[in-house]
């Protein structure tokens, strides 16, 4: 077997001479200044170009020689059966979605929590989605299912959302799952990107495109209508009507101790603020919640209802004042009962180096999940008393977890005392353990055997100063022996934005594709997400959007200054918001990398916001029509700072889905055709389906990671 070390050594001899053919040959399109042609997602000239595009990519990569070797492992990892079948409790089932090489678009099935907990479960099938597509000619992507309270009924309900090609528009269908069938002139809606929650087994509250003016300037839903059934779908009745402005209007329903259901909606003023409605019992006017616009209601515990805050609170009448990253709670029977706001107490307060991710409702009991140090913690939280009403303290106890990585709870519901959790960190495997309550531990149930050789890999943490003097933390996961003299091909990710957090994870496709073959990974916890709490999101947001750059930038430096790689060796990806900060890389620093993996980019900063969501994200990027924030804009838009005769960049790979109806895959063509005018070679791949993950399946998966893996290994 041929050692790692020889390996990279031989790929980067054999792809050290250039290829003439992937110097792209100017086409017949002449663009318009906005190349809007891009746009046009099924326009003839636009396929005909990504057509090309395509055919010419793939007959490169695909004939270099690791290609059917990386392809042929990401498949085996992906559809193995080694793997756990996480699922959800739903009273004595446990429900899971399952897609290996035989059901390559997936089965929804069940086993019984007891079975569930044998080494291997049998399950039953409860519908076949690959034999669903057969038998409808439909594309039908699976998008989740909604399963009708009470679950121990005799009659059990579901709602299923299917997507034409992996959409985030879907189909929303009733399912009886008794009968394996779908509900005769149940409730069904067209296409859309839509929400319903039930209110009880005969009325949904639906959130969809009503026709005319019932959409948002981000394309989502705008009204909440209350929909019985045998009743037609036109006749349902108006409950809410937002603003065009909005981003959407959502339905909600909230479960209190004794069963009681309260409806209401959720207003996303905006991508960071919400007004939160109450729907009375006597159908008066719905009536808002007394909030602040930055926060999220996380759950409802033995009638606490639990808010994340996002912003500091203060409340004067009560003489309390809250800060931006607090936990906090209020009587919710107290609200339903009088509408004002209830006395509100402190449940969890982080510390500078910890931020609140979540909680986690089961039948007596919540568990908070929080960052530190971008590591995880699981807390069980406890109200020293049932007093509502009262201002009252709320004690925290660690659940035992096996080591300082990722966890997280995948299943927990108020209606079941049982809760599974997981964990995982670079070079361990994923877990599914149980929780034990009355030791507060947690107990392996279900582990994944290595799918990569970890033995000669270590993990650290290190930080970078940022230009402003922040200390920014990322992991290195390399070879113990890695020789300091810049010569590791190494892959430097992140994302940056939207408050989302990056932990530590296991991947088996980038174990076995990439570090098993001498290659090191790098992991960035830039500003923009939400590893330290809001203010770590909001000190990028809008016009200090360069301080994320900035930040990923010193990153990358210091890896270089360390040795641990050189430009020459060093490769960087991201997807969506990161495939704009990937964007934004190859056109400020092209110097820094010598492979760009651009994944389901935003690129054209100045029309964003009139592509498909794009009007939802302005409070995050900044809008291109109010004058300030498009100078930021201007300056970092990748398709307005590309200028071939000033710089020397490296070859890119863009990597996006014509399906994707979240981020346009315009974007991606456009900044791949300002390379294909400029005569500089680059690779693009556009998967037909896939939706924003640019994969519709697990075979699809593996295609585009080995496209990725086998590009990387050229570059680098």
């Amino acid at each position: 077997m041929i050692s790692r070390f020889a390996l990279i050594t031989l790929l980067l001899a054999t792809f050290s001479h250039a290829d003439q053919d992937m110097t792209a040959q100017s086409t017949a399109i002449q663009s318009d200044p906005q190349m809007l042609w891009a746009e046009e997602v099924l326009g003839e000239k636009a396929l005909s170009w990504v057509n090309t595009q395509n055919k010419r990519t793939l007959n490169v990569l695909e004939k270099e020689p690791i290609y059917q070797t990386l392809k042929k492992e990401a498949e085996a990892l992906l559809t193995s059966k080694e793997r756990i079948p996480y699922g959800s409790v739903r009273g004595d089932f446990v429900y899971n979605f399952w897609q290996d090489e035989k059901n390559v678009r997936g089965l929804w099935r069940r086993t019984p929590l007891s079975e569930y907990h044998k080494k291997n479960p049998e399950w039953e099938t409860i519908l076949d989605i690959d034999q669903l597509a057969k038998d409808e000619n439909k594309n039908w992507v699976f998008k989740g299912s909604s399963i009708y309270r009470p679950w121990q009924s005799e009659k059990q309900f579901a709602l299923l959302r299917l997507s034409d090609g992996g959409k985030d528009a879907v189909v929303v269908r009733e399912f009886d799952i008794a009968s394996r069938s779908f509900v005769t002139e149940g409730f069904i809606t067209p296409e859309s990107k839509q929400s319903a929650s039930w209110v009880d087994q005969d009325t949904l509250l639906v959130a969809t495109d009503w026709g005319k003016d019932t959409l948002t300037d981000s394309g989502y839903p705008m009204i909440v209508k209350r929909w019985k059934r045998g009743t037609p779908l036109s006749e349902a009745k108006e409950t809410i009507r937002g603003e065009k402005s909005d981003i959407g209007m959502w339905p909600m329903t909230i479960e209190l101790s004794d069963g009681m259901k309260v409806s209401g909606a959720i207003q996303s003023d905006t991508f960071f603020t919400s007004t939160f409605w109450l729907f009375p019992k006597d159908g008066k006017a719905p009536v808002k919640y007394p909030l602040p616009p930055k926060c999220e209601l996380t759950g409802v515990y033995r009638d606490w209802c639990l808010v994340s805050l996002q912003q500091d609170w203060e409340i004067t009448a009560q003489g309390k004042t809250f800060k931006s990253g607090d936990l906090v709670a209020f009587d919710m029977r107290s609200f339903i009962k009088n509408h004002s706001l209830p006395k509100v107490s402190l449940v969890f307060r982080p510390e500078k180096t910890q931020a609140v991710k979540g909680v986690s409702i089961a039948k007596g009991a919540a568990i908070l999940a929080i960052n530190e140090n971008v590591a995880s913690r699981l807390l069980r939280l406890k109200p020293a008393s049932d007093a509502c009403d009262a201002y009252i303290e709320w004690t925290t106890t660690e659940i035992t977890l096996p080591g300082k990585g990722s966890s997280y709870v995948t299943s927990a519901n108020s209606r079941d005392e049982t809760v599974f959790l997981g964990y995982e960190d670079f070079l361990t495997p994923d877990s599914l353990l149980t929780w034990d309550r009355a030791k507060n531990k947690a107990i392996p149930l279900k582990s994944l055997p290595a799918k990569f050789d970890a033995s000669g890999l270590k993990v650290e943490q290190h930080f970078a100063n940022s230009p402003d003097g922040t200390r920014i933390p990322y992991f290195l996961v390399c070879k113990k022996d890695i020789k300091l003299d810049g010569s590791t091909p190494t892959l430097l990710y992140a994302y940056g934005g939207f408050q989302v957090s990056l932990n530590p994870s296991y991947s088996s496709a980038r174990g076995k594709l990439w570090l098993e073959r001498g290659g090191a990974y790098v992991l960035a916890n830039i500003r923009g997400g939400g590893e330290y709490g809001p203010e770590w999101h909001q000190a990028g947001l809008k016009t200090k959007r360069q301080t994320i750059y900035n930040d990923f930038i010193a990153v990358a430096e210091k890896l270089i200054a360390d040795k641990i790689t050189s430009p020459k060796h060093l490769g960087i990806m991201g997807g969506s918001n990161g495939g704009l900060l990937m964007g934004v890389m190859l056109t400020q620093r092209p110097d820094l990398w010598n492979a760009v993996v651009v994944q389901v980019p935003l690129l054209d900063m100045l029309r964003y916001h009139k592509l498909l969501a794009g009007a939802s994200w302005v409070d995050e990027f900044g809008s291109p029509d109010v004058p300030e924030e498009r100078a930021l804009l201007e300056k970092i838009s990748p398709v307005h700072n590309f200028h071939p005769k000033e710089k020397t960049y490296p070859t890119p790979f863009f990597v996006t889905s014509t399906k994707d109806d979240r981020v346009h895959p315009g974007h991606a063509r456009k900044m791949g055709s300002l390379f294909e005018q400029a005569k500089l070679p680059f690779y693009y791949y556009e998967n037909i389906d896939g939706g924003h993950s640019a994969a519709a399946n697990q075979i699809e998966r593996a295609k585009r990671t080995a496209l990725e893996y086998t590009y990387l290994f050229k570059q680098l």
